[in-house]
């Protein structure tokens, strides 16, 4: 089976469609059913008799909003006038899988949408059980009154990256270095896949920061220090994500929701501190944040999450003229508006208090993985006692309906299980393999690649030169990620092994001392994996084990290929003068066999600097638009062959 074709809901032309017309609660009832018994799910689907008793009392009735020849719009509109209060604040509320209780919880109050935090999967971390999961919570919001599906989210940031054997592309820092709109456009299309294959429709991705100052720790989140190839290549990622704008569709079951972060100027906090304070005028902001939501709103994003950080001092989550005034009117974006983990607890007052500063903002659904039962109480006091007027929960629940429709969720709530077989496929990893090969920057080579492996003994160095967790980085299978064989995937090791003529000439040792007679040595630098917060780097040395392989290694006589796997530039002036060669190949993921493509020949090196290489941490904040002393290596610098 090829990758999937298919194309999204999310633009402003509206249209009817044909085909399978649903017209009551019955036919989703029915339909489920059928899917479930396909699947030899139906055991599980009868399971829980409440909730089939309520969907029998939806099905006696007739909602017009269950006509899928009906624009989204007017379905949306028909559905929120049947709503409760308590309904519509159930919409807005998005818990945490494990904070959420017995998944009774979801028909109970209403909920709206759940989500997987990095590291949350099931016992069975597998495409099957993923489904299950997900499914068994989709059936609990089926049994409610009105019987409207959940929207479940996840950070797919780089493949369906909390599912064992997923296949794992660069983070965006090296497809930023691929410079390729088709390639990150090809990348998120087959993460999709991947992704709704378990059930899951929405990812919180692509992030669209602009990172100005590597010691951040989400640094490698961006694609780029420069605004018009984060638009270009965000643009690119929602419509991989969630299909082209043209609306050519083959099969919607295939696609998410994207998600476009965090907005605004997340990279540009002062002294690159994680949820820090961006300060700089208002011009500035646009100029340099704005432009890649625009973008991605024109290429119909479905969804924006608010970011963590400040502007002069006031918190995004309360900026009511940035999100309202500017995204909503300005841009005219028409999806739903979501804030960040537990973001608004970082709020002056009162719990409440803060809530109704969020929601007044503009914000639409509330992330509140621990404490939603109390949003919910006092959501509901809020209004009520007038401090959240009924239009803004009104215009919030409009939203997230309409994004339903769009996905389809009324139509297909459960998870497309045809899609299974594709997960980790051999054609989608050869697809993040080319990705890899793209991505690779040469940023030195005294005439020593590529190597002919004819009789070649090489000497890998490091414990990274055979390891998928330092490769994949931060944001796979757990939240800070980790080292050793976290999935499923070919190490630099394997895929030399793989691609010379006699694989017993490629050895290895984790340090120098240990490694026997060679002709060449290959040594892997590595960053420790890491994500948000704990990857704030004040120092962004080169990694000291590697440093001291290097000079042993040269100061024998051994030509030195060294690789560095980081998610941002590092000091690396010692080690690049004692190589021979080097590649800075940012964080691969689980395909490194392109690196091995790139080193032996099979592809010729395209990737460029996605950002300015500093000589020094002094330097920094450096970039294109303000170079300043210290550049080491210009924005856009690498070499060829």
């Amino acid at each position: 089976m090829s990758i999937v074709d298919g194309t999204t809901e999310f633009q402003r032309t509206k249209r009817r469609k044909s085909g399978f017309i649903a017209d009551s609660a019955a036919l989703i009832l029915l339909v489920s059913f059928i899917v479930a018994c396909q699947t030899g799910e139906s055991g599980r689907f009868q399971a829980d008799t409440r909730n089939d008793s309520a969907h029998a009392g939806a099905a006696l009735q007739s909602w017009p909003w269950l006509d899928a020849t009906r624009p989204e719009e007017e379905r949306a509109r028909l559905l929120l006038a049947e709503m409760t209060l308590e309904e519509k604040v159930g919409q807005m509320t998005q818990p945490a899988r494990d904070y959420l209780g017995h998944e009774s919880n979801i028909a109970k109050y209403g909920l709206g949408s759940l989500l997987s935090g990095g590291g949350s999967a099931p016992a069975n971390n597998a495409p099957q059980g993923w489904a299950d999961m997900v499914d068994s919570y989709q059936r609990q919001a089926l049994g409610t009154r009105l019987g409207i599906p959940l929207l479940y989210g996840v950070d797919a940031v780089h493949g369906h990256n909390n599912l064992k054997g997923a296949v794992i592309f660069p983070h965006n820092v090296g497809l930023g270095a691929s410079g390729r709109p088709e390639t990150v456009e090809q990348a998120a299309r087959v993460s999709a896949i991947e992704t709704a294959a378990t059930g899951i429709r929405w990812t919180f991705a692509p992030c669209l920061a602009v990172p100005l100052d590597e010691r951040w720790g989400r640094s490698y989140e961006g694609f780029s220090e420069d605004t018009g190839l984060v638009s270009l290549l965000g643009a690119a990622a929602v419509r991989g994500y969630q299909g082209p704008a043209d609306g050519k569709s083959l099969k919607k079951s295939a696609y998410i929701m994207a998600t476009a972060k965090h907005y605004l100027g997340d990279g540009g906090t002062y002294g690159g501190k994680d949820q820090g304070d961006v300060r700089m005028p208002e011009e500035e902001l646009r100029a340099l944040f704005l432009p890649p939501y625009r973008a991605a709103i024109q290429a119909g994003v479905g969804s924006v999450m608010v970011s963590f950080s400040s502007w002069n001092g006031v918190k995004m989550h309360q900026h009511g003229y940035l999100i309202n005034e500017v995204l909503k009117k300005e841009l005219g974006f028409e999806g739903i508006i979501l804030s960040d983990w537990a973001g608004v607890k970082q709020l002056p007052g009162t719990h409440a208090e803060q809530i109704a500063l969020a929601v007044n903002a503009g914000i639409d659904m509330i992330m509140v993985p621990d404490t939603w039962r109390e949003f919910i109480r006092d959501m509901l006091a809020l209004v009520n006692d007038g401090a959240i007027p009924m239009e803004r929960v009104d215009e919030a629940v409009y939203r997230i309906l309409l994004a339903k429709f769009r996905l389809g969720l009324f139509e297909a709530p459960l998870a497309d299980r045809s899609l299974i077989p594709l997960v980790g496929s051999q054609e989608h990893r050869d697809l993040a393999r080319r990705a890899v090969a793209e991505s690779v920057v040469v940023l030195k080579n005294e005439a020593l690649l590529p190597l002919d492996p004819r009789g070649l003994r090489i000497g890998l160095v490091g414990q990274a030169a055979d390891d998928i967790g330092y490769q994949c980085g931060g944001w796979t299978i757990s939240w800070q990620g980790s080292a050793g064989p976290i999935t499923e995937g070919t190490t630099i090791l394997q895929g030399l092994r793989q691609a010379v003529p006699d694989p017993s000439l490629v050895t290895h040792a984790k340090r120098a001392a240990e490694l026997g007679p060679v002709d060449i040595a290959i040594v892997v630098a590595a960053e420790q994996p890491y994500a948000e917060g704990k990857g704030d780097d004040m120092q962004l040395r080169f990694p000291s084990a590697a440093a001291t392989d290097i000079r042993e290694l040269a100061d024998r006589g051994i030509p030195v290929l060294t690789i560095l796997i980081s998610g941002r530039p590092l000091v690396i002036n010692e080690a690049l003068s004692r190589s021979a060669a080097f590649l800075a190949v940012w964080l691969p993921g689980t395909e490194a066999a392109g690196i091995g493509d790139i080193i032996l020949g099979k592809a010729k090196p395209t990737g460029r600097l996605p950002f300015t290489w500093f000589d020094g941490v002094n330097a920094i904040p450096i970039n294109a638009r303000k170079p300043g002393p210290g550049v080491l290596f210009p924005f856009g610098y690498g070499l060829s062959w």
